[in-house]
């Protein structure tokens, strides 16, 4: 599984990147004891192995980035993966304040769910010293709910470094329109240390939200899947 994740987020990198002689890439391979995407488990509360790689030039960029998921297959779907492409232009507008905006598409094959799970937003940040704010508006329906195109993710968070580990609190506020909006929209939050072991990092994250448990319980086992928790991860950049 992890060698297919892997290709599968390369190959489909290389199909946009221009034909370029010299260019800045990166990947990355890992593991994570429960893939929480804005505080929600996509893995029934399970591990999850992952991939990515980068690409950049200038101030531009473009990604891919793969996830193996059980939420899908667990609501009545049929896929496994989450693909993630994503391309933007980072700049500074003065030494101290920066952004970052692009373009992010969640791509789940042959997902066959009603509305699509397959989502697409754009989205912008301002980063302020340690600070981070970003707003990622969607352009579809999101993550398969009806009638939610345009809602919206607010995050914020920052970043410190503490003897050689990285300290990253977190607080964001997922908001949904349509029909589920007042089930599905919720604020989550985290606080994640990480450690950089020449390109082996390893994070321990604390994790939770305020999301419904009615309504994020798993269909499978009726397991709470915003439920506060201990989240592992290892991960190779190379």
């Amino acid at each position: 599984m992890k060698k297919t994740l892997f290709a599968l987020s390369t190959a489909m990198t290389l199909a946009v990147l221009p034909t370029l002689a010299l260019a800045d890439v990166s990947f990355n391979i890992g593991a994570t004891s429960d893939y929480r995407y804005r505080g929600i488990s996509q893995t029934r509360l399970k591990p999850a192995v992952q991939a990515g790689v980068d690409y950049s030039m200038g101030n531009f960029y473009l990604g891919a980035w793969a996830s193996s998921i059980k939420w899908i297959k667990d609501g009545g779907g049929d896929a496994s993966v989450e693909i993630d492409l994503y391309g933007g232009y980072k700049g500074e507008i003065t030494k101290d304040l920066s952004y970052d905006v692009g373009l992010l598409t969640y791509q789940y094959p042959s997902n066959k769910l009603s509305p699509s799970a397959n989502t697409t937003e754009i989205y912008g940040a301002l980063t302020y010293g340690p600070a981070t704010l970003k707003y990622s508006h969607s352009l579809t329906n999101t993550f398969a709910a009806t009638d939610s195109k345009n809602s919206y993710y607010l995050d914020l968070s920052a970043s410190f470094e503490a003897g050689g580990v990285s300290i990253v609190p977190h607080v964001g506020y997922q908001k949904y329109t349509g029909p589920l909006s007042a089930d599905a929209t919720y604020t989550d939050y985290s606080l994640t240390a990480s450690k950089d072991f020449s390109g082996v990092v390893v994070s321990v994250a604390v994790v939770g939200t305020d999301a419904s448990k009615s309504f994020y319980g798993s269909p499978a086992n009726g397991k709470f899947l915003g439920k506060d928790g201990v989240v592992l991860g290892l991960k190779y950049n190379f």
